[in-house]
Parts: structure tokens; sequence; C-alpha cells
């Protein structure tokens, strides 16, 4: 069974820090490509970055570009998404998503990041 568990979102100033972790059950990751989705209030849910399952190649949303770095453990078969600079504008559930062609989509349940003074 294909599961997701994210966790570290916190309530943190901004110009902080934090660093979200997805533990991966069910499946390895080299056979996936993973991603980072947030969703704010009011808002849709927006990729963020994401990774090939090898974790050789990874690309970005333009909002946080130079901020934020993804990135994978094969032998604890996690995703993290390490934030830096955080800003109000961050505010939101952060997801994890597997996604394998011709097997879709997999999500966590979600993890809050709140930035906020």
């Amino acid at each position: 069974q294909v599961q997701l568990v994210e966790s570290g979102g916190d309530l943190v100033q901004p110009g902080g820090s934090l660093r979200l972790s997805c533990l991966a059950s069910g499946f390895t990751l080299s056979s996936y490509a993973m991603s980072w989705y947030r969703q704010a209030p009011g808002k849709e849910r927006e990729l963020v970055a994401s990774i090939t399952g090898a974790g050789t190649s990874a690309n970005y949303a333009e909002a946080v570009k130079g901020r934020f770095t993804i990135s994978t453990d094969q032998a604890k078969n996690t995703v993290y998404l390490q934030m830096n600079s955080l800003k109000p504008e961050d505010t939101a559930v952060y997801y994890c998503n597997a996604y394998r062609w011709r097997i879709g989509h997999y999500w966590g349940q979600g993890t809050q990041v709140t930035v906020s003074s």
C-alpha cells in the first residue's frame, strides 16, 4: 500500500527556515517522480518543486527559486523540502506527491506552514 506522510510544518517568522520531510512507503522513490505542492487559503494547489526519482534533476516554481531545495534520501525513502528565507506568502498547506506514468498520482495528507511575525 502506497503511503506518503509529511512532517516538519510549523509557525516560523519571516526570514526563517524549515525543512519538510515526506516518508514514502509501499514503493521505492527511484521509480517515481516526487514533488511538493502547496495550497494557500482560497487559492488553487500549485507545484512548488519536483525531482526525478533518482534525485538527478530538480525543477522549481519561480516564486521559490533560490530559496527552496528539494532532495531525496534513497536509503530512507524520504523526500525533503528545505525552505529558507521564508515569506508570509509561503504560508500554505504543503503536500507531498508521487507520480508514475500509467500508475498516476499519490498524495500525502499535508503539513501546515505558517510564516508570520
